[in-house]
């Protein structure tokens, strides 16, 4: 549990490196799935006071507190919705990052206009419906892991490890937690561009498909070169 704990830490202060999540904003999970837990950091704690022991050990199966003297992450039960879900995602980053949100709260998907949106997401970045009123009243958390669930019927969560949730903002996901804040980064430079291209030319079209694939899988296909090896 230490060494989750502290992978799940070190996650946690790179999104704050990253000016991903001001103030106490955001947060990071792992899994381990072999022990049926997962780390994610505290609610409502500054970064600057974060230590590796705050991060919370909880049950993937019950939600339960399993240690940690801190109450866990508000966002929580959208973290195990997503496990649950998605069996081969081992870490978990949301964050109100400010472009990632502005496409969220314009309820617009990130649409794939270039090469460097195709590296990592393939296709557009899609955006979820609203979390309806019986539902938050319900269980806002995990209805909101719900609507994130129901965005990828149809499609491969590790293909496309991103989501905006409507009104809301982006959660990213990855094999492990560090890859996740990755995504994250990532996820808000693409909104970025993204957004830049649109106030250039309202009209630019989609990255033509061809390239698309090659770029998604020269990184992660099962032929993918990019990088050392």
């Amino acid at each position: 549990m230490r060494e989750l704990k502290e992978q799940v830490y070190r996650a946690n202060m790179e999104l704050h490196k990253n000016r991903l999540a001001p103030l106490t904003w955001g947060n990071v999970s792992q899994a381990d799935r072999a022990r049926g837990i997962m780390a994610i950091k505290p609610s409502g704690v500054p970064y600057e006071e974060l230590k590796p022991e705050d991060m919370v050990i909880v049950s993937l199966e019950t939600g339960e507190r399993v240690e940690g003297r801190l109450n866990p992450s508000s966002d929580t039960p959208t973290h195990l919705a997503l496990y649950r879900a998605f069996d081969k995602v081992g870490g978990i980053t949301h964050t109100h990052s400010p472009y990632a949100t502005a496409w969220a709260q314009a309820g617009r998907a990130i649409p794939c206009l270039g090469t460097t949106h195709a590296d990592g997401f393939f296709g557009e970045i899609p955006v979820t419906r609203y979390v309806s009123a019986d539902e938050a009243q319900r269980a806002y958390e995990a209805e909101t892991g719900t609507v994130i669930v129901e965005a990828f019927q149809g499609r491969d969560p590790l293909h496309t490890p991103g989501v905006l949730v409507r009104g809301h903002g982006p959660f990213t996901w990855g094999e492990t937690a560090s890859a996740s804040v990755h995504n994250a980064i990532t996820l808000e430079e693409v909104a970025r561009m993204g957004l830049l291209t649109l106030l250039l030319n309202f009209n630019a079209l989609d990255l033509p498909e061809a390239l698309q694939i090659k770029h998604f899988e020269r990184k992660h296909g099962p032929n993918a070169y990019y990088g050392q090896r």
